[in-house]
This record gives structure tokens, sequence and C-alpha cells, in this order.
């Protein structure tokens, strides 16, 4: 038995997230049916992680195993583009060691989450619109404060099947770009809904209705009715996922 790795992207507007579930349009399943009938054999697909229902994905990763070996793997991935949705697209497909994972031997995930404080007909689908001003300057010192935990229960979904609420943050940073108000987060693992929430309870921070101290106490509170709202998903990006090295 052979692994594969497949580096791909995905617009995720039509999409009920990447997960396959039952009766419902997801990455996944398109995925593995599109690999099912270029291999000729049916194929699962394991993916570095879930997205959420219309969150986008630049850099994905995902790893199947078949007995099959592919002597082309460049090919293949011209074949399955040609076959695939346009909303995805496969940038390349790659042997690895059969015990390489695609979700538990990442090291670390990095979002982006997109604002535009102006009304934008060309970031309809890309960007959060929110009019008014935003202390960005106290949003960043929020977001500073996000290394001194780990438990970030108060910003997860309710009710998940996780063993720990426990992430470690490497990365917290508000920019500009261009004319989009950027944030951008890293970390080894993330919760369902995580940096909606965070960024929504941020914004509260932005606002001026929720101090740096308060957004300490949501935190440690570990009570997701205590967090601001998640913002909405189409404004999310996942930008990288980071693998040891092969050998």
């Amino acid at each position: 038995m052979k692994r594969y790795f497949i580096h791909l992207a995905y617009n995720g507007s039509r999409y009920c997230g990447w997960q396959i579930q039952p009766d419902m349009l997801t990455v996944q399943s398109e995925l593995e049916r599109c690999l099912s009938l270029k291999l000729g054999q049916p194929i699962n697909v394991t993916g570095c992680g879930r997205t959420d229902t219309g969150v986008h994905a630049r850099n994905y990763y995902a790893h199947f195993d078949t007995e099959k070996s592919l002597d082309n793997c460049e090919d293949l991935a011209y074949r399955l583009n040609m076959f695939l949705p346009r909303d995805i697209v496969v940038y390349r497909i790659y042997e690895v060691p059969a015990e390489f994972h695609a979700r538990f031997d990442a090291v670390s995930r990095t979002y982006h989450y997109y604002l535009t404080q102006h009304k934008n007909p060309f970031h309809l689908e890309d960007a959060y619109y929110l009019y008014g001003d935003l202390n960005v300057e106290a949003m960043q010192q929020a977001a500073d404060s996000l290394f001194d935990y780990t438990d970030f229960t108060s910003f997860s979904k309710l009710h998940t099947q996780v063993k720990t609420n426990d992430c470690k943050i490497m990365e917290a940073q508000w920019f500009r770009q261009n004319d989009l108000l950027v944030f951008r987060i890293k970390a080894d693992r993330f919760l369902r809904n995580m940096v909606r929430a965070i960024v929504g309870t941020m914004l509260e921070v932005g606002k001026g209705r929720l101090n740096v101290e308060g957004f300490r106490s949501v935190i440690e509170k570990k009570d997701r009715c205590s967090a601001g709202e998640s913002v909405p998903a189409h404004a999310l990006f996942l930008e990288d996922v980071e693998y040891p090295p092969l050998a």
C-alpha cells in the first residue's frame, strides 16, 4: 500500500465545509468522487483538518492510500483538475512515507481573516464589510494576550468531540493589506469556529465595547457565551499548513 499527499486549494462558498456529511456537498466528497473515478477504485481521503461551511483554503493538504503505484502524479493532477469543479484545484500529488499523516503530522496551521471598512463590490465573497472606525491598536493588544493562554474553550463551538481545548498560539497579528484589514493567526491546532469567535470578540475591543482586560476575562471564563459573536465564514481563509521535513 502506498500513500500519497495532495496539495490543493478551494473556494468554500458552495460547500458545507471540508468533511463529508450526509446529503451535503463538501470538498472531501467531491475530491473522493473524482479520485475514485480516475483511479478506478474506491478512494478515501484524509484531510489536514476541518474547515466550516463557506470557509476557503489557499493551501490544504490531504492524503490517500492505494495499492497502485502512481508513475505519473503530475498527469493525475492534471486529469483531476479537468474533472473537478472549477472552485477546487489540485496543485500537486506526491508520494510520502506510509506512516505520514495529513492531520496528525501537521505542526502548524495559519488562517487569515479579511475585513473591509469600505463598501467594495469586488470583496463581496472574500472579505467581511464592517462599517465604522476600529481601534486596531487595542485589537492588537488583545491579540498579544492570546499568547498567555492555552485553553480556548470560550472560542470553541459547543459540544464538539475533542479531548482538549488547548492550543498553542504561535502568531497573532493585525495588519493592512492594500485596502483590507487582515488578522493572521498561527497555532498548532484550532478548535471548531475558534478563529471566527476570536475575531468577533476582538472586534468588540476595536469598537470600544470591551477592553483588553475584558478580553482576557472572556478567555479565563472558559465559557462560549461570554465571547463575542462569530464573524461570517466567507472572509476566512486557511492560508498554510506546515509539516516537518520528509527524510
